[in-house]
């Protein structure tokens, strides 16, 4: 199956492909899991925006959007991330973009992995999945 990227940001290109794919299979396959097809769109603040308020009815601006078509044990999904949200966001906490960015990702991968975020219980978990996640980045 395949993990894709689709830059729609006039100013981002993903780096480093070949080992965020790797990454991402490696916390898919420690979930216990298979992964199906994964579609990343890296996009803007606007064009997040839309998305969110034509599919989720929601009037804000946030950093990921997760469209879980999971099936069974296979993932599947599009994630939509908006590069500009993830920028400024790096710049509040004074982070690096990058670093960032790899949370952003693995949010969406463990959204699909069925991980929820809505209580502060189930964010916790969220956080410490990501932290464990990110330590394992290839």
């Amino acid at each position: 199956m395949a993990v894709t990227f689709n830059s729609q940001h006039p100013d981002f290109k993903l780096k480093r492909i070949a080992n965020v794919k790797a990454w991402i299979r490696l916390i898919v396959e420690l979930e216990k899991k298979k992964t199906g097809h994964i579609n990343f769109v890296f996009t803007t603040d606007d064009e997040l925006l839309k998305i969110n308020q034509q599919y989720l009815k929601h009037d804000t601006y946030t950093d990921i959007i997760t469209f879980d078509y999971t099936e069974g044990k296979t993932i599947n999904g599009d994630i939509m991330i908006s590069i500009d949200r993830v920028g400024d966001n790096a710049k509040k906490m004074k982070i690096d973009f990058r670093d960032e960015l790899n949370r952003v990702i693995i949010h969406g991968i463990l959204h699909l992995c069925g991980y929820k975020d809505k209580t502060k219980a189930h964010a916790e978990v969220m956080r410490k999945k990501e932290n464990w996640a990110l330590k394992k980045m290839v």
